[in-house]
């Protein structure tokens, strides 16, 4: 079977196992959603929510722009399960594709090229300065940060030359380091409202630096298009219509 061919049927194949219920843990008191008006949209809305336990989701503050991957979003691996879950369609993440994967991701930690972090931060912070974020699959440090100099052909620089990795915030997507299923996802800033990016989610630095400063470890972010977001908003129990009338 062609390589077009098997790529048509894994878009239209939803995961097994996916949970039907909400992946976001009872624990986690802090969310982010990010809305995209359909799956080849590159720009996005986001907004920030909090949580007393057991108590409904508030927003934090108003929403903000964000820009997403060159060809849109596609179902990434993460707390949702690896795919699309249970009785949706859509297209499947896969490395080199720059999209911008769908689901429910945990956060890992954050980077940036500042000595140290923010005043406030909780998530783990590394200063950025010769790291590394390995996006070749056939190496056994596929899509980890780690410093450079190892058995991989490509990799993401975490210092930059340019702003973009100013502030990082590394998204729990592809957890299990499946080759093939797409690496080095972050949270960055952005080139302007009209730009893209290859795979990430990009905003202004000071909405970026914001995040993180406040979020926790057991933060949870959300990336849908619209009618996904409309079809989960039950079952994975987010907050309602103000993001996605």
């Amino acid at each position: 079977m062609k390589l077009a061919a098997l790529a048509l049927v894994a878009a239209c194949t939803a995961s097994a196992g996916a949970p039907a219920h909400s992946p976001i843990p009872d624990s986690a008191t802090q969310l982010v959603t990010a809305i995209v008006d359909d799956w080849p949209s590159t720009t996005a809305t986001l907004q920030r929510w909090q949580r007393a336990k057991g108590s409904a989701w508030q927003p934090v503050g108003e929403a903000w722009p964000a820009v997403i991957g060159a060809t849109g979003a596609a179902w990434g691996d993460g707390l949702h399960g690896r795919g699309a879950p249970a009785g949706l369609a859509g297209p499947i993440k896969h490395e080199g594709d720059q999209a911008t994967p769908a689901g429910a991701f945990g956060i890992r930690a954050a980077y940036g090229y500042a000595a140290e972090a923010p005043a406030g931060t909780k998530l783990a912070y590394t200063p950025s300065a010769g790291l590394e974020c390995v996006d070749d699959p056939g190496s056994s440090h596929y899509a980890q940060i780690t410093r450079a100099g190892g058995d991989w052909h490509s990799a993401e620089q975490m210092k930059r030359r340019d702003a973009l990795y100013t502030w990082v915030i590394d998204v729990g997507h592809n957890p299990a380091r499946i080759r093939g299923d797409g690496s080095c996802i972050f949270l960055h800033v952005w080139d302007g409202p009209q730009s893209t990016t290859v795979g990430c989610t990009a905003m202004a630095e000071p909405k970026l630096a914001e995040l993180v400063a406040t979020l926790e470890p057991t933060a949870v972010y959300v990336l849908l298009p619209r009618t996904a977001y409309r079809a989960l908003a039950a079952a994975w129990k987010l907050p309602g219509d103000k993001v996605a009338p």
